[in-house]
């Protein structure tokens, strides 16, 4: 079994795990890196860009440099590499968890419990919640839903395709770091500099595959994927995200709303441009986002999983393919025996 191979079913195992069991309610790594993160900026916060850049560097490179180590012992038995690439998969993805807040939020709506829906609301999104009416929640769910769909789910599978679990494991730390400080503020605005531009980055592939599976699967919730196209030409380009605004406005046109408008946070209000031409989200676009992002995951595994085996397949070497001669010598009349077995692709 090839290392692409493994890989591949890594991704895919890791998917899988996760859709059965969500994630761990106690011990989840990602929380106790976010314990290591705050501890670390308790001892090194300063009001600088240079002293964010360094916050972000030690503790990203530290997960990456951790599951490069990991990556290379593991290369080269099947097995192993498989289950720790699944590991490592089911670690990151947050796809069921994305699913269950969203799913919760509705069902409190339904059952007209408006203080408890916005106080589980808090659980997906950083706005102010307090004052938000049944339609404001659905908004914030919807676009919660979508704008997760991209950052817990596809875009750590895209990473884990190319460079696999550096790829997983890195990413997750700097998304976490990005969602820790990368905010808007007094605090923020220049420590987690750094943590939000490195985050923009990384997610650009992930978000715009997000759309793009986002507009093909728009039939699943009784979309058009020509809405979704639309839409995200025309509107997502004027959001204050480069990533966030396409997935929004994909999941906008194939959903049929209308998304965006004025959102209060702790650092202050902003106008957010709307995405979509729709009517504006009710609780039923709660259920029918999610139906969406079950379906964008499930995609975006399959093309993880397709990418993997591609590059390693590229770079595998051909076993049947004679050295090159140097110039100006005669070619042996009898091959030599092989004395190893070529590297693992």
């Amino acid at each position: 079994m090839s290392a692409g191979v493994s890989r591949a079913l890594g991704l895919v195992l890791g998917h899988l795990a996760d859709r059965r069991f969500g994630d761990p309610r106690r011990g989840h790594p990602v929380a106790i890196f976010g314990g290591a993160a705050a501890a670390l900026e308790r001892r090194t916060y300063a009001d600088s860009r240079a002293r964010g850049a360094v916050h972000l560097a030690v503790l990203a490179g530290t997960v990456a440099g951790g599951a490069l180590g990991l990556e290379r012992r593991t290369r080269e038995h099947p097995v192993a590499h498989t289950l720790v690439t699944a590991a490592a998969t089911w670690t990151v993805l947050g796809g069921t968890s994305l699913g269950r807040e969203a799913t919760a939020v509705h069902d409190l709506l339904a059952a007209d419990d408006l203080p408890g829906a916005r106080q589980r609301l808090t659980h997906l999104v950083g706005r102010d919640t307090s004052a938000l009416d049944e339609g404001e929640i659905s908004r914030a769910a919807v676009e919660s839903v979508a704008e997760n769909t991209s950052d817990a789910v596809v875009a750590p599978l895209v990473w884990g395709a190319v460079l696999g679990v550096p790829g997983l494991l890195g990413y997750r730390a700097a998304n976490t770091l990005d969602a820790m400080v990368g905010h808007r503020g007094d605090r923020y605005g220049r420590f987690g500099w750094a943590s939000a531009r490195f985050d923009d980055l990384l997610n650009l592939p992930g978000a715009r595959l997000s759309g793009l599976l986002a507009a093909a699967l728009a039939p699943v919730v009784g979309g058009r994927p020509v809405a979704a196209l639309a839409a995200w030409a025309r509107d997502a380009r004027r959001h204050p995200s480069p990533n966030a605004g396409v997935v929004e406005a994909a999941f906008a046109g194939a959903l049929g709303v209308r998304l965006g408008g004025r959102n209060h946070y702790a650092h202050g209000v902003e106008d957010r441009v709307v995405l979509g031409d729709g009517s504006p989200p009710t609780r039923a676009d709660i259920d029918r986002a999610a139906r969406l992002a079950d379906a964008v995951g499930a995609g975006a595994v399959v093309v993880a999983a397709l990418v993997a085996l591609r590059r390693t397949g590229r770079a595998a070497p051909r076993a049947d393919r004679p050295a090159p001669r140097a110039p100006g010598r005669r070619a042996c009349s009898r091959r030599a025996p092989r004395t190893a077995s070529p590297p693992p692709g």
